[in-house]
């Protein structure tokens, strides 16, 4: 007999629970609980509240998911951005 096929939708992380598992609002509209996929740790790939996700279920249980890709954002980054003024470019100081 042939495995189930696996459902999935795309929704927003709305909280971080206890035990690596995520509240995830789906566009239908539908609230659910979700945990991260083994190749997602396997790469480190963290997930924060108020990231886009693709969240894979069961037909047979639509209140639990997998959480199976992370989404970039639109909004550029600061953390790797240009020095602040005064610095030069290198990780370390000149004497």
């Amino acid at each position: 007999m042939a495995k189930e096929e696996l459902i999935q939708f795309e929704g927003l992380v709305t909280e971080i629970l206890p035990d690596a598992r995520y509240r995830v609002q789906l566009d239908a509209g539908h609230e659910i609980v979700a945990y991260t996929a083994g190749k997602m740790k396997k790469n480190r790939i963290k997930t924060l509240a108020g990231d886009r996700v693709t969240v894979e279920m069961s037909p047979y249980d639509l209140e639990k998911g997998r959480l199976i890709f992370r989404h970039k954002d639109e909004r550029p980054s600061t953390a790797g951005g240009s020095p602040r003024p005064g610095q030069r470019g290198g990780q370390f100081r000149r004497r």
